[in-house]
This record gives C-alpha cells, sequence and structure tokens, in this order.
C-alpha cells in the first residue's frame, strides 16, 4: 500500500511538482526496485521540499480561535460610528476575539478588501456602512473571508449577511406625527441618494405623505451628506422659499442642529413657527433648545448582533436569516408642534 512521503504533501503534490505520473511517484515511495536511482532521489528531494514548506506555513499560521476581527469603519468615530464600533469591541470581548480596527476618514481611499482574505492573522471581518462596491463585497465572499455588513450603503447580495435598522418604518413614523399635528409642507434634508438609508428614509416619508393625500414635492428635499453645516446651508434654502416649509425633517440629528442654526437666524421660534425633527437619537439631539424630536436607532444593537452573526458563521452554523433589520423608535421631544395658524 502507499505511504504518504510527507504529512502535508501528497502524491499527487509530490507528481505536480516533478512531473512524474502519479504511479511513478508511488512506486518511488515504496523502494520500488524498478525505479532509477535517479528518479527516486527526485522524487525524495521534492517530499521534504513540500513538508518543509508545510511546515513553515503552519508555523505561521495564526490558531482560529486567536484570529483577530477586521473591524472597518472608513468615517470618523462620532457618536453614531462611535457606538457601533464600542458595542462591536465590548461584544467581541465577550468571545475572546480581538478586534483590528480600520477608522477614519482617509480609510475611505485606501482599497483593502481585496487583501482581507489572504491574511492569516484575521478569522473574519465586519464592515460598517461600507464605500466599497457591491462588487468588492461578492469577491471578498468567494475568496472565502466571513464577514458581516452593519448598516450597507447600497443594497446587499441576497447571500451576503447585513445589519440594518427600519429606515422605512422609522422614517415613516416621523413625518406621520409631523402630518397628524397638521403639516402638510415639509422640506427634507435627506442624505445622498445613493445611501440605500438615504432612498429608504425618503420612501417612508413618502409613505406617510401620501396617507393624508399629499404628493412629495421635489423642490422641497435637499441632498447631500448629512453634516451641521449641510443642514444649516439646505434649511436656510428651503426657508427662504416664498411658501416654505412649516416643518423640516432632517437625515440625522447634526443636520437637524444646522437646521434649528437657520431657523433661529431668520427669528423663527421652533416649534411654534417651524418644527424640527432629527434621526439617531445621539446625545446631540438632548443637548439642543428645545430637544430634538427624533428617531432612535439601535446603534449599540447593531453592533451586538453583527458580531453574533459573524460569530455564526466562524463556528460554520447556519444563519437562517441573512438580512437583519432592527426595529426603531420615534422619540418625541419640544422641536416639534401644531402646524402655524394663518398669520
Amino acid at each position: 500500500m502507499t505511504r504518504p512521503a510527507t504529512r502535508k504533501g501528497s502524491v499527487r503534490d509530490i507528481a505536480a511538482a516533478t512531473g512524474l505520473s502519479i504511479a511513478t511517484v508511488s512506486r518511488a515511495l515504496n523502494a520500488h526496485p524498478s525505479v532509477a536511482a535517479d528518479t527516486r532521489e527526485l522524487v525524495q528531494r521534492a517530499a521534504q521540499r513540500l513538508r518543509a514548506a508545510a511546515d513553515a506555513a503552519a508555523a505561521s499560521a495564526v490558531p482560529p480561535a486567536r484570529q483577530a476581527v477586521y473591524v472597518r469603519c472608513p468615517y470618523q468615530l462620532t457618536d453614531y460610528f462611535g457606538l457601533i464600533v464600542s458595542s462591536i469591541a465590548e461584544t467581541l470581548l465577550l468571545h475572546g476575539r480581538n478586534l483590528l480596527l480600520d477608522a477614519g476618514q482617509t480609510a475611505q481611499n485606501e482599497d483593502v478588501l481585496p487583501t482581507l482574505a489572504a491574511r492569516t492573522d484575521l478569522g473574519g471581518a465586519i464592515l460598517i456602512l461600507p464605500p466599497e462596491p457591491s462588487e468588492q463585497l461578492e469577491q471578498l465572499r468567494r475568496d472565502g473571508l466571513p464577514f458581516v455588513v452593519v448598516d450597507p450603503r447600497t443594497p446587499p447580495p441576497r447571500d451576503l449577511p447585513a445589519v440594518s435598522a427600519a429606515h422605512f418604518g422609522g422614517a415613516r413614523a416621523l413625518t406621520a406625527h409631523l402630518t397628524g399635528l397638521g403639516h402638510r409642507r415639509i422640506g427634507v434634508l435627506a442624505g445622498p441618494h445613493n445611501w440605500l438609508a438615504g432612498q429608504a428614509r425618503l420612501a417612508g416619508h413618502t409613505s406617510a405623505l401620501a396617507d393624508v393625500g399629499v404628493l412629495a414635492d421635489p423642490a422641497l428635499v435637499r441632498s447631500a451628506e448629512p453634516t451641521t453645516e449641510f443642514g444649516h446651508r439646505a434649511a436656510g434654502e428651503l426657508l427662504d422659499l416664498p411658501d416654505r416649509p412649516t416643518a423640516l425633517v432632517c437625515f440625522n440629528d447634526k443636520a437637524a442642529v444646522g437646521a434649528l442654526a437657520a431657523a433661529t437666524e431668520r427669528g423663527l421660534r421652533v416649534p411654534a413657527d417651524l418644527s424640527v425633527t432629527g434621526f439617531d437619537d445621539i446625545d446631540l439631539a438632548q443637548a439642543t433648545s428645545p430637544r430634538l424630536t427624533t428617531v432612535r436607532q439601535p446603534l449599540q444593537e447593531m453592533g451586538r448582533i453583527a458580531v453574533s452573526v459573524l460569530v455564526r458563521l466562524l463556528d460554520r452554523h447556519r444563519l437562517d436569516a441573512l438580512h437583519i433589520e432592527l426595529a426603531t423608535e420615534l422619540v418625541i421631544r419640544e422641536s416639534t408642534g401644531p402646524v402655524p395658524g394663518p398669520g
């Protein structure tokens, strides 16, 4: 019976390395008298090389239980992203996993996904709002690295695990709150058109307007990356319209802060003259005057669920749900009120 020449290299490997047939390699390994001495020596040298290469690879490999989880968050770790990353780090620690963090605005320009699968120090990855196209995510999956996407920027492929919040439902509840107060002309400070969250929230807003028989007016929508500066500029444009909106819904709490400043500069009282809402319910939402009506996203729970899903992938468990959407909560505070009366 043929015996292997190396713990890691098979007879087939040696045959491929030497150009000999599998039958010849087998006879050489078993010291068959029909094999020439130089052929036997060639086979033995190839077997030794394969053994040495396999041993070196084994020595450099990191045991699976000690491999780190790569967390990519190519944004500043503000309240929003900081809460997600912190919960990921704490949950990984409970599972005995180390975190390797790639964060900061400059990380958006790094082309890191194509190299991740080849790294022996990584067991898996969590990608937060990844700017990379879906094609790169699909290739990473084909390369064999387990990963989970948190708050995907674009619709994730069906076979990629993703965790997000109920953006449509949250925005719908927010606008329904305003229409219940009598508002019909509502301005929108939306996120970028190519962000999945922005599309879902705009759709939720439109749906709530349709419930009261109002068509969304594109002239009342401004879209850009939702910063305080954007909120201030975009709200100013809408409030300077001859027929200004009576309420503003903002993509996040930072944009809402900018909107509050624009209203103050124009002598408008919130909520007596103008209602303003945010989204996320970060600490900033309770530090404004008046405090913001907003939608609370389960940011920390998103991080915890992402880790739980990744751990199941690392343990080779079957996932019944690949796209997980967590519920949001409408938080009503003092920045919203009834639509102003005539005059």
